[in-house]
């Protein structure tokens, strides 16, 4: 079970990001605000729960939370500012979406760059240790997902409609054969020479 709080008594709200690792489209985060003592076991790390549960716990944490907001740095401002960078960016502008302002923010992973008055605490793993940093992690990939669907449309041949743009085996050889789009990032290295196309 996950915990409900660092420090009781103090509105928190959990921070996470979604999509650092992807090959196109933007960085999305999110954050959250849970009710004091909220409880809900199915809750977790997005990324040891299904497809499935994460779009169903997506309307919970929306309907149940006290405040919610989502964000995202799209794939040529990575390119400008990095994506380490614009994943920050992406947390902070979450955040100064709240309707609540909270007295701490809880942020998933080792650092974090604070554009806000808002005291912050970094925690490694907290998407698996904190509930509101995994209900931000679940709102995070829930949208990420639903806009890589969306592009998916738009650019069928890349498969991001099942890989979200992440670098697997399609997606490289789809690069290959077909270029990239304005949606790929290109800072990242996006061509990998030991990959040949069974032409």
């Amino acid at each position: 079970m996950l915990k409900k709080y660092y420090t009781a008594g103090r509105l928190e709200a959990g921070c996470d990001e979604a999509g650092r690792g992807s090959l196109a489209g933007a960085v999305f985060a999110a954050a959250v605000i849970l009710p004091t003592n909220y409880s809900n076991n199915a809750i977790n790390d997005s990324k040891v729960i299904t497809e499935k549960q994460r779009q169903e716990l997506k309307t919970i944490i929306e309907t149940n939370a006290l405040a919610w907001a989502v964000a995202k740095i799209d794939a040529d401002e990575i390119d400008r500012v990095n994506i380490l960078k614009a994943s920050f960016m992406a947390m902070n502008m979450a955040v100064k979406q709240l309707k609540i302002q909270p007295d701490c923010l809880l942020i998933d992973g080792n650092r974090f760059i604070n554009q806000t008055n808002i005291p912050h605490i970094c925690i490694i793993k907290g998407d698996a240790t904190y509930l509101s940093i995994a209900a931000a992690s679940i709102l995070a990939k829930t949208y990420r997902d639903d806009y890589m669907k969306q592009l998916s449309s738009q650019f069928p041949h890349y498969g991001w409609d099942k890989n979200k743009g992440y670098p697997t085996e399609e997606h490289r050889k789809a690069i290959l054969r077909y270029g990239i789009t304005v949606y790929h990032r290109k800072s990242f290295a996006l061509f990998q020479p030991q990959l040949k196309l069974d032409l």
